[in-house]
């Protein structure tokens, strides 16, 4: 998958009148052919092109019977052939989770014995759902009833949606109970959340020395929407984006000061400042003293401190 600089999200709103569920054939709207993310999550489902799915840094084979699990705010891809056909199914959170006060962003976090239809998302780019002819065939049926009754909504029919929806993820969950409750039991979406991070890291390593470093272009190039990757450093690491990226700034000006004879200048610029003025007035904020004076008393202890008032 690219790596754009900016990625859109998409909410209920820009793909249907309605904000609970909504499904449509390849004819309701064309396929996205880019990366992009929502606010909701999405079943796809093959009926016929055989291809592939991003999700994430992920390609997985996507061929004819195969069903698709998208998490709110995943950044995925699905390029379908001008010949396949395909259904959309787009539903929010409150319409299939009622129960689970959650914020979107820590669905990975959820228990599967406290939530089992969210096993086929959580570990979507661990498993393909392929399925057999049977199988796949009474999934069909399941979707032709959602059709009509989307078509033609009364009273009651949000029950029957959201009932006829459970029987096909329960239906999936039944049919990889094995790998769902191993993934499951190995901690699949903590181990990507840790291969996200080392992607993150390796990402800043790379570009620090870029002035125009900003959450969106490494939430990019991780496969995260902003959104996630802000929550998820403020959770896991105890700090913002631009604090981390500051963090990384010093560090490796602190090494660039100590371990070459470049000028202060150049320290700036090789670390993401544009203006050595204002790298200066960082540094000493954080260190106590300005970046020349901290290299010389680094070198040489001996050396006399020139107060900071000076």
């Amino acid at each position: 998958m690219s790596s754009p600089s900016r990625i859109p999200t998409y909410v209920m709103q820009q793909r249907s009148e309605l904000t609970d569920f909504y499904i449509r054939d390849k004819k309701g709207r064309r396929a996205e052919t880019a990366p992009h993310r929502h606010e909701y999550f999405q079943i796809q489902i093959n009926l016929g092109g055989d291809t592939v799915q991003h999700i994430g840094s992920v390609q997985r084979p996507f061929p004819r019977n195969t069903l698709a699990f998208i998490l709110p705010h995943r950044v995925h891809v699905i390029p379908h052939p001008a010949d396949s056909n395909f259904i959309v199914i787009n539903f929010s959170q409150t319409f299939l989770l009622p129960h689970l006060q959650c914020d979107p962003m820590d669905l990975e976090e959820v228990s599967i014995l406290l939530a089992p239809e969210l096993s086929p998302f959580r570990f979507q780019e661990h498993l393909d759902f392929i399925l057999g002819d049977e199988d796949f065939a009474q999934v069909c049926g399941l979707i032709e009833q959602m059709r009509a009754l989307d078509e033609n909504r009364q009273f009651g029919t949000r029950e029957m949606l959201k009932g006829l929806l459970l029987q096909m993820i329960g239906s999936v969950c039944f049919l990889y109970a094995e790998p769902l409750k191993r993934l499951a039991e190995e901690n699949a979406a903590e181990n990507s959340r840790r291969d996200a991070l080392s992607r993150m890291f390796e990402y800043l390593r790379k570009n620090i020395a870029d002035p125009d470093l900003n959450l969106i272009k490494v939430a990019a190039a991780t496969y995260l929407s902003p959104t996630y990757l802000t929550h998820w450093l403020r959770k896991e690491i105890g700090k913002t984006f631009t604090e981390l990226v500051l963090e990384r700034r010093m560090h490796a000006a602190r090494n660039f000061l100590l371990n070459s004879t470049r000028s202060v200048g150049e320290v700036a610029r090789l670390c993401g400042f544009a203006d050595e003025a204002y790298f200066s007035r960082r540094f000493r904020q954080i260190h106590g003293q300005p970046p020349g004076q901290f290299r010389r008393r680094q070198l040489n202890p001996d050396t006399p401190q020139t107060p900071l008032n000076t």
